[in-house]
């Protein structure tokens, strides 16, 4: 299947068959600033839910990243390796390398970029301070920060039952969660514009507490000092599960207008 490379400027992807990740790779040595991908935010605002990947397979694409999971049961963090799954409750868990997930995006994570943050902010304000940082639209960038914050607002998604509802029904009732003077981590990747409807174009963050006992999808944060890694990525290997297809892209008002609210609800 062809992979239009303009829907994502200079990232270059690389679209994998299903059988593809049933080979057994772990012996190779993991490519170095490259995404994994599995299925698109489109399929996934359309109410695509089921899993497709197992987090056992995931772990072999990456340790670092974020998703949801089958029948969208959650928010996901991955982290130095490790896998948690905030659900409903707000509170973390670490996951099972058997469940599976619908989307998530992975990286091996590998900064080449270091900043101390030690003026305080909120979302918008470290998102024009991150625009600064990493320049143009063309690439993507995995971002961690790891700090102390007076807030951080946080939802997640209750587990759908069928006939799936589709996302922006489902964010209607998501709970929200207020965390105040934690420290803990940031996870979260930039795509550029043209990458809307493959991921969401701009920033998309998940947060765990430093003692991986709470998180969830960030909506809002107040930084108080934080150590900032960017890593570049040059490559992004999709996988598609069937029935779905690779999204039209559209920049349009309505899509961004329609994204955010979903995003930052």
């Amino acid at each position: 299947m062809p992979v239009d490379t303009a829907l994502i400027g200079a990232l270059h992807v690389e679209y994998l068959k299903r059988r593809d990740l049933d080979g057994d790779d772990g012996d190779e040595e993991h490519l170095h600033h490259t995404l994994f991908q599995t299925s698109t935010v489109d399929a996934l605002l359309e109410g695509r839910y089921e899993g497709d990947v197992s987090f056992a397979e995931l772990a072999d694409r990456g340790d670092f990243g974020l998703g949801t999971f089958d029948a969208l049961d959650g928010e996901m963090i991955a982290l130095d390796g490790d896998f948690y799954g905030v659900r409903a409750d707000g509170r973390a868990y670490p996951i099972r390398g058997r469940e599976r997930t619908p989307f998530a995006v992975v990286t091996f994570f590998e900064p080449n970029l270091y900043l101390t943050l030690d003026t305080p902010m909120d979302l918008k304000t470290l998102c024009s301070r991150l625009d600064l940082l990493v320049g143009g639209e063309a690439s993507c960038y995995a971002v961690r920060l790891d700090g102390t914050f007076d807030l951080v607002k946080t939802r997640s998604v209750p587990r759908q039952r069928k006939p799936y509802p589709p996302l922006a029904e489902v964010v209607k009732h998501q709970p929200t969660f207020e965390l105040r003077e934690v420290s803990g981590s940031l996870v979260g990747f930039r795509f550029p514009r043209h990458a809307q409807g493959l991921n969401v174009a701009g920033y998309h963050f998940h947060f765990i507490t430093g003692d991986r006992s709470a998180g969830g999808h960030v909506l809002d944060l107040g930084l108080v000092r934080g150590e900032l890694q960017i890593d570049a990525e040059a490559d992004l290997r999709l996988e598609l599960p069937p029935g779905v297809a690779l999204p039209t892209p559209d920049t349009t008002a309505a899509k961004k207008e329609a994204l955010d609210r979903i995003e930052g609800e």
